[in-house]
């Protein structure tokens, strides 16, 4: 299958089970837009203004557990879209942003709506990419995903060059089936004896309280800490990202925590 990076791309949405992308057009995204209106399996959302948009794409992944999607052009598109992805950085929201680039060989030339995209958002993304070759765009695209969703989820914002998805420029298509990493190995699993040491803590406790927050959301944990609780007749309380993992009307709940919690809950943790 010859494809171009914009028919590449839509193609990768699709190997990621894409429905949905969150966006706003622009000319540095023109041609990805055009690929995309080519197809019928990724819907496209459109919003009024980027941040709009990729506050979308975080409200969709909160609500499904699959990684969120928001399309934006250059310059402008990219910092309006800052916000929301600085949202999804604290948050742990597994996100894609992707965004339109000049043409690869006016970087660096103060061109119109150029602006570092990946230099702005290295401190709230969990990564970034720039890719200027339409051959990069599916490895890129399968590790933008990986790294969004794997470990500890977050934003990963991918900028793309105009030039990199010209409809003239076309290459035989493979999306790969997995992409290896060196410097991002994340535990998926817990560590046997630092969870035996916990319980012996909390055992041991004079004044235990269990303190829970969105990871327990984000992992779908809910029922396990549920049976944690009632097993250790412990008093509990969460964070603002946590509502929801725990009955609020259970007996051991004794509210949220924090400027906007329970007296309760803060009193607690105090002592």
């Amino acid at each position: 299958m010859v494809l171009s990076g914009g028919e590449i791309l839509m193609q990768c949405l699709k190997h990621e089970g894409v429905e949905y992308v969150f966006g706003y057009p622009g000319g540095a995204v023109l041609h990805i837009y055009d690929a995309m209106f080519q197809q019928k399996d990724v819907a496209h959302v459109l919003v009024r203004h980027e941040q709009g948009g990729v506050h979308a794409a975080d409200g969709y992944a909160r609500a499904t557990g699959r990684p969120g999607v928001a399309l934006v052009t250059s310059g402008p598109g990219a910092t309006n879209a800052i916000t929301g992805i600085a949202t999804a950085y604290m948050d742990s929201i597994p996100m894609v942003v992707i965004t339109g680039q000049v043409p690869s060989t006016l970087i660096g030339s103060d061109a119109f709506q150029e602006v570092d995209a990946t230099g702005i958002t290295r401190p709230c993304v969990k990564h970034n990419f720039l890719v200027n070759r339409v051959e990069d765009i599916a490895v890129t695209m399968k590790k933008a995903f990986y790294i969004a969703t794997s470990g500890r989820p977050g934003p990963v914002v991918v900028d793309i060059t105009k030039d990199a998805t010209d409809p003239k420029v076309k290459i035989p298509f493979e999306y790969p089936k997995e992409v290896s990493l060196r410097s991002y190995r994340p535990a998926v699993q817990g560590h046997s004896g630092q969870i035996r040491k916990a319980v012996d803590l909390l055992l041991a406790a004079k004044r235990p309280m269990i303190y829970f927050g969105g990871g327990v959301v984000l992992g779908g944990a809910s029922d396990e800490l549920t049976r944690f609780v009632r097993a250790l007749a412990y008093p509990t309380t969460g964070t603002l990202m946590g509502l929801g993992a725990y009955p609020s009307t259970d007996k051991y709940f004794i509210g949220m925590l924090g400027m906007h919690g329970t007296y309760e809950a803060n009193m607690a943790m105090h002592e």
